[in-house]
């Protein structure tokens, strides 16, 4: 597993994923430590992770459409796994590069991606959250890492919507039964 801070090494495999977004009608964003490090501050990152909105009857054309851009499903069955838990699980063939996809489904998911902006990464332009949806995510995942990420990006970006972050954290704490989602945070956005 190759864990990097320069998104250079990363460059192949986030190209790929961003040709693959091209045959889905830009219905994708790149979320995780890619993310936090263009949208916040710069840190390690083993991995690309992204969110798609995408009916599960498409899963098998994502699948032949990734392996046509160098994505290949890492794990046997991997069509099965991302119907059972919403995550197809890819490596970049010519990197050796972790690519997660989330098939997004939920209202806050389908927004996201359609609020999601280019934003340049050296010669690439990569869609991101916006700064506010990405703390969304990063609560709702909720380790350690994902709450530095978060107080980074607030450092960042000192005019968010935090009335759409509230409602949204708050939202999901509820449904998850998880107080803290929100509890950790809230302070951080006074």
């Amino acid at each position: 597993m190759k864990i990097t801070n320069d998104l250079t090494s990363l460059m192949p495999s986030l190209s790929a994923v961003q040709e693959l977004f091209k045959y889905f009608s830009e219905n994708g964003i790149i979320i995780g430590g890619v993310a936090a490090s263009l949208l916040g501050k710069p840190r390690l990152t083993a991995d690309v992770d992204a969110v798609i909105i995408l009916p599960m009857e498409e899963l098998p054309r994502l699948i032949e459409i990734a392996k046509q851009v160098g994505v290949f499903p890492r794990i046997i069955d991997a069509e099965e796994f991302a119907r059972r838990h919403h995550v197809l699980l890819l490596r970049h063939q010519e990197s050796g590069i972790n690519v997660d996809i989330s098939i997004g489904m939920l209202p806050f998911e389908i927004e996201a991606v359609e609020r999601g902006k280019v934003h340049q990464a050296g010669q690439l332009a990569i869609r991101l959250p916006t700064p506010e949806d990405l703390i969304i995510f990063k609560a709702v995942a909720h380790r350690p890492k994902d709450l530095l990420d978060i107080q980074a990006v607030i450092e960042c970006h000192p005019h968010l919507d935090k009335k759409r972050i509230q409602r949204w954290v708050k939202e999901f704490a509820r449904v998850l039964e998880m107080p803290e989602i929100w509890d950790d945070i809230s302070d951080w956005l006074k």
